[in-house]
């Protein structure tokens, strides 16, 4: 079903949210090279981000950002 589908989609964004939060958290103000790879190891699989997009999320949060809006 779309509903199940558009649940499932929802709820695979928020483990990525707080996966992000979670690494921002932790590695704030880190080198960027501590933040891609604490990344790469703790982001789950689904939804997958494209290597731009983990590259802008790194250097956020190597500024001491937190992208995830969380």
């Amino acid at each position: 079903m779309i509903v199940d589908r558009a649940t499932r989609e929802h709820e695979d964004n928020l483990v990525l949210f707080r996966a992000v939060h979670e690494v921002a958290v932790r590695h704030a103000g880190a080198p960027y090279h501590q933040v891609i790879s604490a990344l790469t190891a703790d982001l789950p699989g689904t939804p997958r981000l494209a290597a731009d997009e983990l590259r802008r999320i790194a250097e956020e949060i190597s500024l001491g950002r937190d992208p995830s809006g969380l």
